[in-house]
């Protein structure tokens, strides 16, 4: 075994050993249905803490050779794949972890000789009988050793994207480290499969890229990876029972990361975090900080703040991912900027609807303190507020319903503040904390129609009575009140029994007031 060359199995078998390890090996069926294909580069990027690094070292144990990982792999779920035999311990793989390298020598130019030393170095021990034309060129000797043993190359590339990420505008030392994984890889038959994984996607310059042969799969768009992201909800509503845990707390905190074609994907690290601490706590601010998140919210690209203010809220937002030059600063717009947060993992993406929405409450807890942190101190003020509003909605105080209503429209003051839409989402925002207790539902399809807002008491706060909220403009709050039982919202709560309010809000363009009426109601 090397460091580089054929690294071993060690890394994987540590996580084995973990006390929650979740089965992801059918990726492998993947991997292998590519291998030696067109398709044999894999570019994978996801956020931090969802699981990159396992899986790097669980391809180097199932591809490398000079071991057996049959004992590591025959209980998982790739053993039962038609494929697993085939290409089982099978090739020369060749490990690289960029951070490491660059972290020795904080140069470009130096990491790639040094990078190119490692394996030249190893591959010559390995194979000290071969006659290398030239032993000092590493896409040489990668040749040399596939003439003559007949025995193709994996290679794994892990946090290969740190320097768009640390040498963030350098953009010589970019291209120069894209041109030599060109070389290294692009049109090289020794290469049977790369695999890389980093956050952001391959870096484009203008409509090019100089790594153009990779397939994606990210956060926009994880393809048929998406299960591999992090945990579907079928495990971790397992682990729940596992560590007798709270599956619809679990599922507030962490879950929300969407992907067309399979189910709700849930943030692993925060996951394992809970299970072994047995807490329902904020994991994501452990290891990473929310200044990262304000320092790109504050940026002064038009519409920025209302979008964040509105997904605070609740609400979704339609963007175009595609204009995205996947670094962390060449933005030139808005929409950029979300871009960007989607591959950080602080916005869910849908990618049919093409809209992003804040995934989780722990998410949404960070984004509260990076608006705090930015002092936009009106969408602060009225979250801080939230809890005193939902208290007098509860107490059917009217008065200080519209009084707090009328507060967070002043506070939050979004430009579009013009119809029932704003309306809605200023009153999300204003509602803020209802979230911790309540299971919120916009546009709730009820009876004959859409009920505004409807908030549905989570199992672990049976106390609260749900709320049925239906907005007016230029009209009535009695009018409103009379909308949900005339087009029977109520009944629509098939799930639900037990108390009611029935919540009437109008707001009056040419007073500028908020009008309340409360009705208690039993089901």
């Amino acid at each position: 075994m090397g460091n580089h060359l054929n690294p071993g199995n060690t890394l994987f078998q540590m996580s084995l050993n973990s006390k929650i390890y979740i089965d992801k090996t059918r990726l492998i069926s993947y991997t292998n249905s590519v291998i030696n294909t067109p398709q044999r580069f894999i570019c994978v990027s996801r956020p931090r803490r969802f699981g990159k690094s396992v899986t790097a070292e669980m391809l180097a144990a199932y591809y490398g050779k000079n071991i057996d990982s049959s004992s590591q792999f025959h209980n998982l779920s790739i053993a039962r794949d038609a494929s697993y035999q085939k290409h089982l311990n099978q090739y020369n793989v060749i490990f690289l972890n960029i951070q490491k390298f660059l972290s020795q020598t904080h140069d470009i130019s130096k990491m790639n000789t040094l990078i190119e030393k490692y394996l030249i170095r190893e591959l010559l021990r390995d194979y000290p009988n071969i006659d290398y034309f030239d032993d000092t060129s590493l896409i040489g000797c990668l040749m040399d050793v596939f003439t003559a043993a007949k025995i193709p190359f994996v290679f794994i590339i892990d946090e290969w994207d740190c320097i768009f990420r640390e040498y963030k505008t350098d953009t010589e030392s970019q291209k120069l480290y894209l041109d030599f994984l060109r070389s290294v890889l692009k049109d090289q038959p020794y290469a049977a499969l790369a695999y890389m994984t980093g956050i952001l996607p391959i870096k484009k310059y203008g409509t090019h890229s100089a790594l153009n042969m990779f397939d994606e799969f990210s956060m926009t768009n994880p393809g048929p990876l998406a299960s591999f992201v992090g945990f579907t909800e079928d495990e971790v509503k397992a682990l729940c029972i596992t560590y007798n845990m709270d599956f619809e707390e679990v599922k507030r905190l962490y879950d929300g990361y969407c992907f067309e074609g399979t189910t709700h994907i849930y943030n692993p690290r925060s996951v394992v975090s809970a299970m072994l601490t047995r807490s329902y706590d904020n994991f994501w601010n452990k290891t990473e900080t929310f200044e990262a998140l304000r320092d790109y919210i504050v940026l002064n690209y038009r519409g920025l703040r209302d979008t964040v203010t509105e997904l605070l809220a609740g609400t979704r937002k339609k963007i175009n991912t595609t204009a995205f030059t996947n670094d962390m600063t060449t933005f030139s717009s808005a929409d950029d900027v979300l871009t960007l947060l989607i591959h950080l993992g602080y916005l869910g993406y849908d990618f049919k609807k093409k809209e992003v929405f804040i995934p989780n409450s722990e998410i949404a807890s960070e984004f509260c303190n990076a608006v705090e942190s930015a002092r936009w101190e009106n969408v602060t003020d009225a979250i801080k507020k939230s809890d005193a509003l939902l208290a007098a909605t509860i107490n059917r105080d009217v008065s200080a319903v519209a009084a707090g209503l009328e507060a967070a429209h002043m506070e939050t003051s979004l430009l579009t503040y013009n119809d029932e839409n704003a309306l809605s989402c200023t009153i999300a925002l204003a509602y803020y904390c209802a979230r911790e207790y309540y299971m919120p539902f916009r546009e709730f399809p009820s009876g004959k129609g859409f009920a505004d807002i409807v908030y549905i008491p989570r199992k672990n706060h049976p106390d609260k009575p749900a709320l049925v909220i239906e907005l007016k403009w230029d009209k009535s709050a009695q009018g409103a009140i009379q909308q949900i039982k005339n087009r029977c919202y109520v009944e629509s709560l098939k799930g639900y029994h037990g108390n009611l309010l029935l919540v009437g809000i109008n707001y009056d363009q040419k007073t500028k007031k908020h009008q309340c009426l409360i009705e208690p109601y039993h089901k």
